[in-house]
């Protein structure tokens, strides 16, 4: 995967003027386009996207200190009018194109990325794999904004906003792993922009075809393999930080990828304030090297 990842950082460079076809890339190093983008957005910490775009910008803004033509610049990477450039320019560099023409700056310059794998080999990660049948993921659900670090308050009030006793009807529906009550997203941006929505549902699972209350929303989930990962600590920085070493640590060093489908967060036990937790983390795999399962579109 890490050589993967530096193969698409070299045909970013090689096509800053056009399009990028990652997922030809995927195919050629024998995995998908849905797992590049998202180990890529977890490791360099920005999706390609933004990153595609920040390197584009840095490139121009070079060529725009010197006497081409404005118009020129924003087609040749990629914009359809200098309106357009220019509000991608300023987004990365904070001026506008006419200010660091005349003024010489400022500018933002994004560096080449550059991924390496560091084995520490001092913490080890509490993992298992387990198959299990398609199964149904039923409660309440809202479309909230993805937040990388820290409590997120859109999901926090959500949860608030169910009555008492709900909690304690949703769990007694319970009858699939994972069990109890369930902190589910789904409908995830591949890239894993932070600020763009997703489902979040708070809920459980049941049997594939197993009846939903008219007040209950509903996620089909199909039959396939989970890789589970246990976390235990200060919450939800512990859990974040398993989160996150799964694509540092875990996928760089297992013959496993990610595949479309819900993260799902079990909470096995907590402080009655929820300060500390031991949670289980579900993420949808397959093995690397098999025929690619079909993804979403990006």
């Amino acid at each position: 995967m890490i050589a993967a990842l530096n193969r698409l950082v070299e045909l970013v460079e090689e096509h800053l003027e056009g399009e990028i076809d990652v997922a030809r890339l995927a195919r050629e190093r024998g995995t998908t386009e849905y797992h590049v983008r998202r180990m890529f957005s977890s490791l360099a910490g920005m999706p390609l996207s933004d990153y595609v775009r920040r390197r584009r910008m840095t490139v121009a803004a070079a060529e725009l200190l010197g006497d081409g033509d404005l118009l020129g610049i924003a087609v040749r990477y990629g914009y359809g009018s200098t309106e357009a450039f220019g509000r991608a320019f300023r987004a990365v560099h904070g001026a506008s194109p006419a200010a660091v023409r005349r003024d010489g700056g400022p500018l933002r310059t994004q560096p080449q990325l550059r991924f390496r794998l560091s084995v520490e080999g001092s913490t080890t990660m509490d993992t298992r794999i387990a198959e299990r049948p398609a199964f149904r993921l039923i409660g309440h659900a809202a479309r909230v904004p993805l937040i990388h670090q820290g409590v997120n308050p859109h999901i926090q009030a959500h949860i608030a906003a169910l009555p008492a006793d709900e909690h304690a009807r949703l769990k007694a529906l319970s009858s699939e792993q994972p069990a109890g009550l369930l902190q589910v997203s789904a409908d995830v941006d591949p890239d894993y922009t932070e600020g763009r929505e997703l489902t979040y549902l708070h809920g459980v699972a049941v049997a594939e075809g197993a009846p939903v209350a008219d007040d209950l929303d509903a996620i089909e989930v199909p039959a396939g393999t989970w890789a589970v990962f246990r976390s235990e600590g200060p919450h939800p920085a512990a859990l974040q930080s398993v989160w996150a070493a799964t694509a540092s640590d875990w996928f760089p060093s297992n013959p496993w990828r990610l595949r479309p489908g819900p993260s799902i967060v079990a909470v096995l036990d907590r402080a009655a304030d929820f300060s500390t937790a031991t949670c289980e983390l579900w993420l949808p795999v397959e093995r690397a090297g098999i025929e690619p399962s079909p993804t979403a579109s990006a």
